[in-house]
């Protein structure tokens, strides 16, 4: 058995040690992106929030009712 092989069959742990490294960089992977992700949902967020106030305080009032 050449050395490489001997690495990759993990002594006969393989089944359980190469998943445990994809859960690991899954996770590393996620939370990685995660904050990206959320920044640009607040970032979206705010604008709309930005744009609906800009809309009402830009909307005309209407005139009183005369007496």
């Amino acid at each position: 058995m050449s050395a490489l092989q001997a690495f990759f069959t993990m002594g006969g742990y393989a089944a359980y040690v190469w998943p445990a490294y994809a859960v690991f960089f899954i996770v590393l992977i996620a939370d990685t992106l995660a904050p990206g992700m959320r920044r640009r949902r607040v970032l979206r967020e705010l604008r709309a929030r930005l744009a609906r106030q800009s809309m009402r305080q830009n909307r005309p009032t209407p005139a009183p009712p005369s007496p």
